[in-house]
């Protein structure tokens, strides 16, 4: 069922009904195949995390993936595009893997050179390049060197021109602000664009999920939490930028004061606190550009959790539930939360004169394996899920590799089944196998 933006029904969000499909082309895959790279960390999901964004990288015909190993070390492995064997190397580079948040984000400029940043929760940036393309051997020079002593949640995205845009929070959960720095590749520079894009007003906090499309347009989509409890999440939020990040509008165009405010956001779907309302999960764009954003929460009325995907059509915003859970839970509390469910992973693609979409998750109801939900045509939504894996990977959150997708047509996902305690405890796992899942969607 859809409801469109402002409508009563999405104003109330009340619980709805969709059709699951047992079938489907878009669910089913050419090829799914799983390539082991080496043992890594597994007490919880620090390697796993959902806003890793990304795990894996691609450069022209070689493909890299970071991850801790059982001592912390950053691990970079490197193979070539349709080899199975991966060549691991254990750098120098260590981190507080006890924490579920200090993951690993990772990236290539447009003239080959790694980036990445790791090791973070509300402390000094961290922050690697390689010595050369290609190399897994890495430096560690200064970024902008500018709003970076409290930094939690790098992320890097890959512009058209091969420049490099890093996001990241400035602040704590419930008072802090998003930060955006860009990197020059001619002139291996960064320097800060924004030190306060989404302001908190020290009062909330913006947790985000972007986007770069085929365009070279900048989308970014959050949720506000009023306070350290996740419980406090409310509200999906929307801008874009066309200019590579330095000016910024809503949907509709209407450009933006910065920075963006809770007084100023575009609301892209009203949910009030205390549904359950996940922060940072993940967005992408159909081929025209208009925002697809992934997410869950509890309707208004409904006892259980449901996945949805909020979409611009290119007119309004649409609220569309992909699932039919039975399962209840509750989120409140801080730090990393044992939850049922991953969150979700979004991807688009356009065919037909249909907008489809898959939303890639973890849920316990269907044995905690890698599964897939898919919908053909997001205008008359019927959605068929199906499993990637035979086994149950935890408490797993996917990620992926966007260039590999982007470029190619093909999914890249990082897969290790791994723990998590409730607000940031181990559980006794012995290191478990990274590996990559390549699917391929048929054409």
């Amino acid at each position: 069922m859809i409801y469109d933006r402002g409508s009563p029904s999405l104003r109330a969000l009340a619980v709805v009904t969709t059709t699951l499909l047992l079938g489907g082309a878009m669910a089913m895959a050419q090829e799914v195949d799983l390539l082991p790279i080496g043992d890594a960390w597994a007490k919880n999901s620090v390697n796993t995390t959902i806003f890793r964004n990304d795990p894996i990288t691609t450069v022209g015909d070689q493909q890299f993936a970071a991850y801790y190993n059982a001592d912390g070390h950053v691990v970079m492995a490197k193979r070539k595009i349709g080899a199975r064997e991966w060549t691991p190397t254990v750098t120098p580079l260590t981190g507080k893997v006890a924490d579920a948040h200090n993951c690993i984000s990772l990236i290539a400029d447009g003239d080959g050179y790694l980036h990445l940043s790791w090791d973070h929760h509300g402390n000094p940036l961290r922050y690697a390049r390689s010595v050369a393309p290609g190399s897994t051997e890495f430096e560690t020079p200064p970024m902008s060197g500018e709003t970076e002593g409290n930094v939690t949640y790098p992320q890097f995205f890959k512009q058209a021109n091969g420049d490099l845009i890093f996001m990241f929070r400035d602040g704590a959960s419930g008072r802090g602000n998003l930060a955006i720095n860009h990197y020059d590749t001619k002139a291996k520079v960064w320097s800060q664009m924004h030190a306060n894009l989404i302001s908190g007003e020290n009062r909330r906090n913006a947790y985000w999920q972007a986007c770069v499309d085929g365009k070279g347009s900048i989308h970014v989509s959050w949720v506000w939490r009023e306070s350290g409890d996740v419980a406090t999440n409310h509200d999906i939020c929307y801008a874009r930028s066309d200019d590579g990040g330095k000016t910024w509008k809503k949907s509709d165009g209407t450009a933006y004061a910065l920075p963006i405010t809770a007084a100023t956001a575009e609301i892209a779907a009203p949910v009030p606190q205390k549904q359950e309302l996940i922060n940072q999960t993940s967005m992408c764009t159909d081929t025209d550009g208009h925002p697809i954003i992934a997410t869950y929460f509890r309707p208004v009325g409904a006892t259980v959790v449901q996945y949805f995907i909020i979409r611009h059509d290119g007119t309004k915003w649409q609220t569309i539930q992909a699932t039919d859970r039975k399962t209840s839970f509750s989120l409140s509390g801080g730090g990393s939360k044992q939850i049922p469910i991953s969150r979700p992973q979004v991807l688009a693609r356009n065919a037909d004169g249909k907008s489809g979409v898959w939303i890639i998750f973890r849920d316990t109801e269907r044995g905690s394996r890698v599964s897939m939900a898919a919908c053909e045509d997001l205008a008359s939504p019927k959605w068929t899920t199906t499993d990637l894996t035979d086994f149950s990977v935890g408490f797993w959150e996917p990620s992926y590799d966007h260039v590999r997708w982007q470029r190619d047509g093909v999914l890249d996902l990082y897969v290790q089944n791994v723990g998590q305690g409730d607000g940031e405890k181990l559980q006794e796992i012995a290191p478990q196998p990274a590996q990559v899942l390549e699917w391929t969607p048929k054409k």
